[in-house]
């Protein structure tokens, strides 16, 4: 070896601390163990380590979490991502199933004319927002992401699931109860439309005794918009 490097490299060590030449300890690594209830695609593995946001990983996750209809995908705000891990991490959750994360502005709007309580500008249009399952513990984890005051909690307790964002905070609670709006204007929609609302005493009078089914909400749509198009005729 040359002597002048040899002796650089000898000064250096000397000159350093034991604690610094001991070497960093390892990273620490978040990781989630996630399923898509879609497509039956997974990820499982870390995301993040001491030195931030893992590249291909978050990669793979866009991916992953990209909008199951179009098959079109978005950069994922890892903000939210991390949203979901502490939740997680606070009820001791070791998995995830993934409802819904990047929409596709089409995607959105099909949405909101079928199903009840979709926002015209969900947090989902710009990979910020993850519908999640848990296999336990699912209040108390939407419980704890609302203590946790770091963005969009909504709670779905008839559709088991809780909503995270990483936009402003802000809680909500979708349980049923808007529904009855939507019924009230089923009933003056049918009356301006000159129809019976006869055929529709089933579905009435089964959200007297409980809440409403999937297929039962998309039955309501179907008939308020069938309604309402009759309606603008007269």
């Amino acid at each position: 070896m040359d002597r002048r490097l040899f002796l650089a490299l000898a000064t250096g060590l000397l000159a350093t601390p034991w604690r610094a030449r001991a070497g960093p300890s390892a990273p620490a690594l978040r990781r989630l163990s996630l399923v898509n209830a879609h497509t039956g695609e997974s990820f499982d593995g870390p995301y993040r380590d001491a030195l931030g946001p893992i590249a291909l990983a978050m990669e793979e996750l866009s991916h992953f979490l990209r909008d199951h209809h179009s098959g079109q995908m978005i950069a994922i705000d890892v903000g939210v991502i991390d949203f979901l891990a502490v939740v997680m991490e606070a009820v001791g959750a070791t998995r995830a199933t993934i409802l819904s994360a990047y929409r596709t502005p089409e995607t959105n709007a099909m949405l909101a004319r079928t199903t009840f309580g979709v926002a015209d500008n969900s947090q989902h249009l710009y990979g910020r927002a993850l519908d999640i399952r848990l296999e336990a513990r699912l209040e108390e984890a939407m419980q704890a992401a609302r203590a946790m005051q770091r963005g969009g909690v909504g709670w779905y307790p008839h559709s088991g699931f809780f909503h995270l964002d990483s936009g402003p905070v802000r809680n909500w609670t979708l349980d049923g109860q808007g529904l009855d709006r939507l019924l009230f204007r089923l009933h003056e929609y049918l009356a301006r439309g000159g129809l019976s609302i006869s055929q529709q005493g089933e579905l009435l009078a089964g959200r007297a005794r409980r809440p409403l089914s999937v297929n039962q909400r998309l039955a309501l749509h179907r008939v308020l918009a069938k309604a309402e198009f009759l309606a603008r005729r007269h």
